[in-house]
């Protein structure tokens, strides 16, 4: 029986992203499927078959390249604050003839789960990174780390959450606005790649990557059929660091390989001169380009990394934050690439690490027991027939 479905994510390619493919497979399946977001992935969601409803958008937040605890309590406060205002918005649509059956919301998007609690309506969490249990909890120690309750920031973050459960007389904390588990949680990894995985129980599903028809709808080849491909790319949030594309340029701007690398919005002038083998822009079609690489230079954000991980490329890796960094461990735990520091960060360093890894039998075979897994997670189908059994619990 077809039901009507209310997808929520506000902001951040990684959150809403790896939400399409389940998105177009409910569709495909005749469920109703409404998606609250920010203009910005409007034409996304609407493309995938969803209805768009509006969210206030997210203010932009520039980080400095070095993130340390002050940066990440300014921005806890900055993304609360987008999420407040969200919350009567996301009310109104719930209580009006658009109701929804189930609320399937972004884990980072607790507004969401307070309208389904006030409205007695089924939810369903999506967790694009490492999920967390009473077994597993690193990615929000490292979030967290150095910001005591007493930390100024955190001080003054707490009154904001305390006085907005008094407005709107709901009940919520700061740990409330990170991490709640739900009685379903479809997380977009599969269960050999989280750590302690074998400690999650039912209501946790391990759906592995989801990259859906983006690899068929966007087009790109490299220039060079016979040379290898190199992918470089930061991320779309920390980008300003010109002194690292300068570095994978003296790296690989030999001729021996081919580079496509994603320089955001640094001013290409800042890089200097750039030989023909290298192709910097400000954006790549990424499933694409990984569908042809040999190695990829990364940020380790969870969407990049699975997306190489489906086509079995080896990562070497800056992490540019705490929960990146918390990945680039488990990379190189799996024997699935290398870590380098991005403080330091040299040439040579990134040369070596390149050449180790896609010269490596053992990288390779990890990558190919990876690339297995995923494809035994199920993905998007197997997420929709979690979505649907867990309606057919709540009727």
């Amino acid at each position: 029986m077809s039901k009507r479905l209310l997808f929520v994510a506000l902001a951040g390619h990684g959150h809403v992203t790896p939400t399409i493919p389940l998105v177009e497979e409910l569709v495909q399946r005749g469920h109703q499927v409404d998606y609250a977001t920010s203009d910005e992935f409007a034409e996304m969601v609407t493309e995938a078959g969803a209805k768009w409803v509006p969210l206030p958008g997210l203010d932009p937040f520039r980080p400095p390249a070095d993130v340390g605890p002050e940066v990440i309590a300014l921005w806890f406060r900055h993304f609360f604050a987008a999420l407040a205002v969200v919350y009567p918005v996301l009310l109104e649509h719930c209580r009006s003839s658009q109701r929804p059956d189930l609320v399937c919301y972004d884990a980072t998007h607790w507004p969401a789960r307070l309208v389904a609690e006030r409205l007695g309506i089924p939810a369903a969490r999506t967790v694009p990174n490492l999920a967390e249990n009473d077994s597993y909890g690193q990615v929000s120690e490292r979030l967290t780390a150095g910001l005591e309750p007493e930390h100024p920031e955190m001080a003054a973050f707490a009154e904001d959450v305390e006085a907005f459960a008094a407005e709107h007389d709901v009940v919520l904390d700061v740990p409330a606005t990170f991490d709640v588990t739900e009685a379903l949680n479809l997380v977009f990894v599969p269960r050999e790649f989280q750590p302690a995985g074998d400690s999650f129980d039912h209501r946790f599903q391990f759906l592995g990557p989801m990259v859906g028809r983006r690899a068929q709808t966007q087009s790109w080849s490299p220039p060079d059929a016979q040379r290898r491909l190199l992918y470089v790319s930061l991320g779309s949030i920390f980008t300003d660091h010109p002194e690292f594309y300068r570095a994978c340029i003296d790296a690989f701007g030999d001729g021996r390989w081919q580079v496509a690398m994603t320089i955001g919005q640094t001013d290409p002038t800042t890089l200097g001169p750039v030989p023909a083998t290298v192709d910097a822009r400000p954006w790549f079609p990424q499933p694409v380009v990984l569908a042809h690489a040999s190695a990829f230079v990364t940020h380790a954000g969870m969407n990049s990394t699975m997306e190489a991980l489906s086509c079995g490329v080896p990562l070497i890796t800056l992490p540019q934050m705490p929960e990146q960094d918390v990945n680039a461990e488990r990379i190189q735990q799996l024997g699935l690439g290398q870590r380098l520091d991005p403080d330091t960060v040299t040439a040579e360093a990134l040369r070596a690490s390149v050449d180790a890894v896609t010269a490596s039998a053992e990288v390779a075979a990890n990558l190919a027991w990876m690339r297995q897994a995923i494809a035994r997670s199920g993905g998007a189908a197997r997420g929709a027939d979690e979505i649907e059994a867990h309606l057919d619990r709540a009727d």
